[in-house]
């Protein structure tokens, strides 16, 4: 028992390492109004882990205090990728090209108004939602939907736990 709580904590903490790696790696991209945060493509994972779901949370955390958000990103940004997160490993049962869902849907309903009254972004709300849309579609939705995919080859050897 102990030991599998050890292998969840660690692959947690794996995958925050992960997500802050790759948005300080693609920094220009990963912030602001209109982004790309590849590391949104790692907000599947909780389909195959509950290790996912803090790590993920922790990631975004530590990336958004890293990359200078505000108070107010770093816990709302972060809370919605908690949301994404949690409705992902709760859709696991159900079909793994819902996994991305979730995170999109988290990331479209918060982050624009983030942008918009955390940051004083004067682009309409309906923009915001559509720009960090895309931005999620492309990375959880293509992205995610193809690591989905390369990950459940290997699921067995990846996220066993004792």
């Amino acid at each position: 028992m102990r030991e599998n709580k050890v292998q969840l904590m660690t692959q947690a903490a794996m995958i925050a390492a992960v997500y802050v790696v790759l948005c300080i790696v693609f920094e220009p991209i990963s912030y602001g109004a209109i982004q790309t945060r590849i590391a949104e493509a790692l907000a599947v994972l909780p389909f195959f882990t509950p290790a996912a779901v803090p790590g993920l949370f922790m990631g975004c955390l530590i990336a958004n205090l890293l990359g200078g958000g505000i108070m107010l990103d770093v816990i709302f940004g972060s809370l919605a990728t908690l949301a994404g997160a949690v409705g992902t490993y709760l859709l696991r049962r159900k079909s793994r090209y819902l996994a991305p869902l979730p995170p999109i849907a988290a990331n479209v309903l918060v982050i624009p108004f983030v942008l918009r009254y955390g940051y004083g972004d004067p682009l309409p709300i309906p923009f915001l939602m559509g720009t960090v849309g895309l931005g999620e579609i492309l990375t959880c939705g293509i992205m995610g939907t193809v690591l989905l995919i390369v990950l459940s080859r290997y699921r067995r050897v990846l996220f066993k736990t004792a």
